[in-house]
């Protein structure tokens, strides 16, 4: 009877679990940021490689944060996770409000001809900022 409950407990956190990464690579998909970053950055080719590279570490991270791993040299990593986490949601963020043309729609209101450049760096001081205020003050 035991066994048959830790049965269904497995097929259904791993049922649960393929869902919630089918919907999120879904969504990720859909604001086409792997296409959209080969393009800025001239690397069609290696498309193939940026999904692999995605599911890889989303995958490698869930069995890591799951199963608490400990890594050797941890605080010199955490940097390197904190810029590329970083990047990623800034990505997500910015694919975001493309696709819901967030940043168009406020140039045109507020008439920016000029220093549109300026914002996307504030866009992203705010968002750095609030982040370390948050790590460093929480």
């Amino acid at each position: 009877m035991i066994a048959i409950k830790w049965c269904l407990l497995v097929i259904l956190g791993l049922s649960s679990g393929f869902a919630v990464a089918a919907g999120v690579f879904a969504f990720i998909t859909m604001l086409g940021i792997v296409p959209r970053m080969a393009a800025r950055t001239k690397t069609q080719r290696h498309i193939i490689c940026y999904e692999r590279m995605i599911i890889l570490g989303g995958t490698l991270g869930n069995i890591w944060l799951l199963f608490q791993i400990p890594l050797p040299g941890m605080s010199l990593l955490l940097p390197l996770f904190g810029l590329g986490a970083g990047i990623y949601v800034g990505c997500l963020a910015m694919a975001l409000a493309e696709m819901l043309r967030l940043l168009p729609i406020f140039v045109n209101r507020f008439q920016l001809k000029e220093g549109f450049p300026i914002l996307v760096v504030a866009l992203m001081t705010g968002k750095f900022l609030g982040t370390v205020f948050e790590f460093f003050w929480k």
